[in-house]
């Protein structure tokens, strides 16, 4: 008798829900992708205890007939594809049919449909086997109700984490299915507590409000850019809003979500020096392609693709990301807020946003009764500050600081500058515009949501400073009409050298210089051998390998812009490229290098300027193209607003 055997369709099917449903995300995942395709405008999910107890997914999509639904839970048997030319051109989230056979195996699956013409169809399945069928309601939808999960494999349900892991997971689907489709009005309900909820109106930046919350919205600036072949367009965070982790990095392609390393790389690329080291930025990035270009049909989960083109789709979002940042003032403002005004600046950004939008499509979300209310309840946030003391007025016609005046004694009311508030509680970002500033009051509202829409909008990087002092060698403290600056000097100059040796280094060209004293490089017998391979394209980058007896090899000469000092650890990078990654990253690693030279050679802490150094510096670092933040990713100046000094001083009550 034969060993082979042909395995029943009900193992099969625990074999496939190994590979779909890891856990209670997964079935939430694959059931709101489910609705998605049916053209759902509404879709709701409800769990308890994370999902492990039940799983409630209602839609208001096409529905199914009797047959249709009966069909829907043998494996493979799929509305979405028809014939293999199909499988090259997915335009749907689902394709495989494998995601309701699969839930049922491994648990209790109740399913209500209807077209809403004939009468709906309740279905029961428990373990892979239908246990009934009878006559439902005719509700346009489905509603698919999953209790049970992983009753009949232990194993598996032995090894789920805590109801609060678990439930993170289910969060982090939805938010991701929410930014994916906002034209949906979704909402995750937990043990009858509301998680989430969107209105479904197609803004992008309202579903980030809703997920991220109101303030970090409010320092999202947004993208857009295309290729011949991609369409790019998303938001990101100012670099002042940043995690501890890459989860707050969301990529969708065609409507769909995607875990895809190299597209967080070139993500994070974007920001450059721009965040510290080890934290990663909030973004959110849609691409649209041409299907043909993109297989989805990687992965059981869906998640992971392959993508054509995919080095130049890298280089266009790195790209964008750039030029949006060089459009934008990124120095942060320590502000003080409070609750009213916290509260206040909510409503109010709701309010500017919904008609902004009104104003560009035509249509109405607030009737006007309804922005009446909502206007006069938020007065009530800021009426109080209607019997702030008039502030003395002064001339306008010089517009740099007047030195001859006192600022202990005459408290002048400058240009105040205008700021926003950031996710992590309070640093605002100074947004200035092209010639003149303001500055908000309490109960205005502190960033209009077109000019956050609006990145073609000139700014000035960074105003001119006047030094007025040095705090512990370390920081500099300058002013000008929108207030008080601390600069860091050892941040500042490395800002100014890197940049002054990113472009040297990278005009060099093949310039070599010889050695003193050659130098000798020893490896094992198999590196030794590889580098052999390898001797040709080491020298396309000035490194020159010649054998010199057993696994050694010698080098007299390297290329100029290597630092002093730094040869021999420089080649063995280069050395180590080749060996690991096959080619070198020449670009990556002159990078690396002007970062190092900066570092060294940058004025330390505990070190006192002259005022003509600190003059100097100050208008040097003007001239530079990032002159936020170091190589390293800290800030180099924050900023006190008049205003928000006032506030300290209670000369603003």
């Amino acid at each position: 008798m034969g060993k082979i055997i042909q395995l029943n369709e009900q193992l099969s099917n625990k074999i496939a829900a190994g590979e779909v449903v890891e856990r209670p995300a997964s079935v939430v995942k694959e059931l709101i992708e489910n609705a998605i395709d049916a053209n759902s405008t509404v879709i709701q999910v409800e769990v308890e205890e994370a999902g492990l107890a039940k799983i409630r997914v209602i839609d208001n999509g096409d529905g199914m007939e009797e047959d249709d639904a009966l069909l829907a839970f043998e494996r493979h048997a799929t509305s979405k594809i028809k014939d293999e030319v199909d499988l090259f051109r997915i335009q749907t989230l689902g394709f495989r049919g494998e995601a309701l056979p699969s839930i049922a195996s491994v648990s209790q699956m109740e399913m209500i449909t209807s077209t809403g013409e004939k009468p709906g169809i309740r279905i029961v399945i428990k373990g892979g086997k239908r246990i009934a069928k009878e006559i439902a309601p005719s509700r346009k939808g489905t509603e698919i109700i999953v209790t049970d999960l992983f009753y009949n494999t232990p194993a598996r349900l032995k090894y789920m984490k805590s109801i609060h892991t678990e439930l993170g997971n289910i969060t982090d689907v939805m938010n991701k299915m929410a930014l994916a489709h906002p034209e949906i009005a979704m909402k995750l309900i937990h043990n009858g507590r509301k998680l989430l909820q969107t209105a479904g109106n197609g803004d992008t930046l309202q579903v980030l409000a809703s997920i991220y919350g109101i303030n970090t919205a409010k320092k999202m600036i947004p993208i857009a850019s295309e290729s011949l072949d991609f369409e790019i367009s998303g938001y990101i965070a100012l670099p002042e809003v940043n995690r501890a982790s890459r989860n707050y990095i969301s990529t969708m392609i065609n409507g769909r979500y995607i875990k895809n390393y190299a597209l967080n790389r070139a993500i994070i690329s974007g920001y450059h020096t721009l965040l510290p080291i080890g934290r990663y930025p909030i973004a959110f990035l849609h691409i649209k392609m041409d299907p043909k270009l993109v297989d989805v049909n990687v992965h059981p989960a869906k998640m992971e693709v392959r993508i054509s083109k995919e080095q130049s789709l890298c280089d266009l979002i790195t790209k964008t990301i750039q030029e949006a940042f060089r459009k934008e003032s990124l120095i942060p403002s320590i502000a003080k807020k409070e609750k009213g005004k916290r509260k206040s600046e909510q409503i109010q950004f709701q309010l500017d946003h919904l008609q902004k939008r009104n104003e560009n499509k035509h249509r109405s979300y607030l009737t006007k009764k309804e922005r009446e209310v909502a206007q006069s309840f938020l007065k009530s946030f800021t009426e109080r500050d209607d019997d702030e003391k008039e502030k003395p007025e002064i001339d306008d016609s010089n517009p740099q600081l007047k030195t001859n005046k006192d600022p202990l004694k005459e408290p002048y009311e400058l240009s105040p500058v205008k700021d926003t508030i950031s996710s992590e509680g309070d640093m605002p970002f100074i947004k200035e515009g092209k010639g003149e500033t303001f500055e908000e009051k309490p109960g205005e509202k502190e960033t209009r949501v077109e000019d956050i829409e609006n990145p073609s909008k000139e700014t000035e990087r960074i105003p001119p400073l006047y030094p007025i002092g040095q705090m512990h060698g370390t920081y500099i403290l300058a002013e000008n009409e929108n207030g008080l600056f601390i600069i860091d000097q050892h941040a500042a100059q490395e800002r100014i050298k890197y940049e002054y040796y990113r472009e040297k280094i990278g005009e060099v060209q093949n310039e070599l210089q010889e050695m003193l004293i050659p130098m000798t490089l020893q490896f094992s017998n198999d590196e030794y051998v590889k580098l052999q391979d390898h001797l040709d394209e080491l020298k396309t980058f000035g490194v020159f390998l010649e054998p010199f007896g057993t696994n050694t090899f010698m080098i007299r000469n390297h290329p100029q812009w290597f630092p002093p000092g730094e040869e021999e650890t420089m080649i063995r990078h280069i050395i180590d490229q080749v060996l690991t990654m096959k080619h070198v990253d020449l670009k990556k690693l002159r990078e690396e290098t002007a970062i190092m030279m900066s570092c060294k050679g940058s004025i330390k802490a505990n070190h006192r300027l002259r005022n003509d150094e600190i003059l100097q510096l100050l208008d040097t670092l003007r001239t530079t193209k990032d002159p936020f933040t170091c190589p390293h990713g800290r800030p180099i100046i924050i900023h006190f607003s008049t205003y928000d000094l006032e506030k300290m001083f209670k000369r603003i009550m």
